[in-house]
């Protein structure tokens, strides 16, 4: 084992290769000794805007060459980088601020948070900071991120892993050493930004796309030709759904064509590997805050159809309501368990997880076969999976009920053809009140992607006395009645 710190591999890169390409976005690419000097100055910026070893840094920045260099500086002072969207409303961040108290926030204006540090962008420092020697500082946790909850809050999502890689070990999720990684996701979620940042630190070509264009996908393909590409289901249903002459284009250099995020529709799967071969064809399941996670190669996949793979590595555990495990082929609630001796990825803040002797609760339905292939039935009924994103049922319902003219409501999630799952709004609503209000209401309080795509005003009670409604009858009652877009 060969462990060294995530900042002094990146120097080692700069050192070794200075002149090979590091970051492409659009029509600008800084090679390993460009990405080295600009996220050092910007060190340096924050070690005089005393963010110190330990202390979390929000980045609420787009896509963007700056996004890059900033998540990296934060680290070489031994930081860690919390990425959000850069279009949340000011609602939404400042719940995730309170909940992670950072030293500082990237990407918004000095006014915007009030007795928190801000700026858009971290400033040049002066030729005197530069003077100051920088020595290797190793972040405690060199990632975090943030999610909706099942409390209708936010948690934050703190790796408990340290700034270091084992440079004799294969890098993680399949990353190449010394390759082109393509990235089309957004940052401030934790595949593109574990992609994009491990990427650079194991000495690839990283490709960014500002917002995912799937035509763009594929002339970035033909460009630069990466062996790794990574990808949500609605992207790759997006790019299989482009004109033949868009798709033809030279695929040979994947190598890994790695998806997750969400479930992958059987067909799409297929098309996928009909496309490029099973054997580049890779799916990863479990989540942020899981101990664990599965991967399965499509030639796996096509002797367990529908699996997610087996865990890489710890234990899967299927049990029945009293908690008990149950037979294979029989359905039960998943949990995960890392490798004995293993911590936990990540630690929870703002929300507890359900856990029992080690276990952890995935919170999704599901089964194994007799050689430990995991099948998922059920995604959990409090989550919505809309085009790669986790959308928490409790945090929409309760952006809604702070509506004045909202009496109850229920946010389930129904079947759509491109996006996986949309996010539809039940809501009993007082005189006058129209879908309008309640579009610029949400607009206002929740980032774009979580709003309702689609609403249902009732003059009916939705709750009982309890407050409790039975998700379990209504999302089959919607099942029937035709949508646009919707899956049947």
């Amino acid at each position: 084992m060969a462990v060294v710190s995530m900042v002094e591999a990146l120097r080692r890169w700069a050192r070794d290769v200075p002149d090979q390409p590091a970051l492409t976005i659009e029509d600008e690419t800084l090679t390993f000794r460009e990405l080295e000097l600009r996220s050092q100055r910007l060190a340096h910026t924050l070690l005089g805007m005393c963010v110190e070893i330990g202390d979390t840094v929000c980045l609420a920045l787009p896509n963007s060459i700056e996004f890059v260099e900033t998540a990296l500086a934060v680290l070489k002072v031994g930081a860690t980088a919390l990425p959000v969207s850069n279009r949340l409303p000011a609602a939404e961040r400042q719940a995730i601020i309170e909940l992670a108290e950072p030293r500082l926030v990237v990407g918004v204006e000095p006014a915007d948070h009030p007795g928190r540090r801000c700026v858009p962008l971290v400033p040049e420092p002066s030729l005197s900071d530069m003077a100051l020697p920088l020595g290797v500082r190793v972040s405690p946790a060199w990632r975090a991120t943030t999610s909706g909850g099942s409390t209708g809050r936010p948690k934050l999502i703190r790796g408990t892993l340290p700034a270091t890689i084992d440079d004799s070990a294969s890098p993680e999720y399949l990353l190449p050493k010394r390759k082109v990684v393509l990235v089309p996701g957004p940052l401030y979620h934790t595949a593109p930004y574990t992609g994009t940042i491990l990427g650079l630190i194991h000495g690839n070509h990283v490709i960014l796309q500002r917002r995912f264009d799937p035509a763009e996908t594929l002339e970035l393909i033909a460009a630069f030709r990466p062996t790794y590409l990574q990808l949500v289901p609605t992207m790759m249903h997006r790019i299989i759904r482009l004109p033949e002459e868009l798709r033809a284009v030279d695929m040979s250099s994947l190598q890994v064509v790695f998806h997750m995020a969400a479930p992958c529709a059987p067909w799409l799967k297929e098309a996928w590997i009909d496309w490029l071969g099973a054997d580049r064809v890779y799916e990863l399941y479990g989540a942020s805050d899981s101990p664990g996670y599965t991967i399965i190669t499509g030639t796996e996949w096509l002797e367990h159809r529908g699996s997610v793979g087996r865990p890489q590595p710890g234990s899967v555990m299927i049990t029945d309501h009293d908690g008990e495990p149950v037979a294979e082929g029989v359905v039960g609630e998943i949990w995960m368990r890392p490798v004995a001796g293993v911590s936990m990825r990540a630690v929870i803040v703002g929300s507890e997880p359900r856990r029992r002797d080690g276990w952890t609760s995935v919170g999704d339905i599901g089964w194994m076969d007799g050689q430990g292939y995991l099948y998922i039935s059920d995604r959990r009924t409090d989550m919505v999976l809309s085009g790669g994103e986790n959308i928490f049922t409790a945090e929409v319902e309760s952006a809604l009920d702070s509506h004045p003219g909202v009496r109850s409501c229920v946010v389930i999630g129904l079947p759509d053809a491109d996006l996986g799952q949309r996010v539809h709004a039940i809501v009993e609503v007082g005189a006058g009140i129209t879908e309008d209000d309640l579009r610029a209401h949400m607009e206002q309080r929740l980032a774009r992607y979580k709003t309702p795509r689609s609403y249902e005003l009732v003059n009916n009670p939705l709750r009982d006395d309890a407050g409790k409604v039975r998700k379990s009858v209504l999302i089959p009652a919607h099942l029937s009645e035709p949508s646009p877009g919707s899956v049947r």
